[in-house]
């Protein structure tokens, strides 16, 4: 991956009102159940207040395992879950309670790599872009946190 030109330089996210509108209206159709597949609402709770924050959310599911992607980087979400790693995903009136445990760069590779060809709104976020190498989406791995979704909580 090289980088030049300022164009080549990934985009910083900033929730904007456009961007606001957008969830609210994801938000109301994916609690009717309206919505690709793929996408959920992501309920974590408040790493400070600990009260419910809900976002909506596109999840990688490959191969029977699921993964949550941050491709705007260190959202509030993503700290909420670092702090308590137990969220529940919401599509409708069906809800999962999950674990979330971060992988590494190496894991996260290939996943924001399927991830930015999914989800090709998100590229810009992205220094590697869709036909790049796994191994320059794992170089993304500490601006783009990955985890994997699991039913159970790991024993300690």
């Amino acid at each position: 991956m090289t980088q030049g030109k300022d164009e080549d330089v990934a985009k910083t996210y900033q929730l904007g009102p456009a961007r606001r509108t957008v969830n609210v209206l994801m938000t109301a159709l994916l609690r009717l159940g309206v919505g690709d597949r793929s996408t959920y609402l992501l309920t974590t709770t408040g790493r400070k207040t600990g009260r419910p924050r809900t976002t909506p959310v596109i999840l990688v599911e490959a191969g029977g395992e699921r993964w949550l992607v941050s491709p705007y980087g260190l959202v509030g979400w993503v700290h909420n879950v670092r702090a308590r790693p137990e969220v529940s995903l919401r599509r409708g009136r069906t809800t999962q309670v999950l674990h979330a445990e971060e992988v590494g760069s190496a894991s996260a590779g290939p996943v924001l790599q399927r991830y930015v060809r999914q989800v090709r709104v998100t590229a810009p976020f992205f220094d590697a872009k869709a036909g790049d190498p796994v191994q320059d989406f794992a170089a993304e791995g500490a601006r783009h946190p990955v985890f994997k979704l699991t039913e159970d909580a790991p024993a300690p």
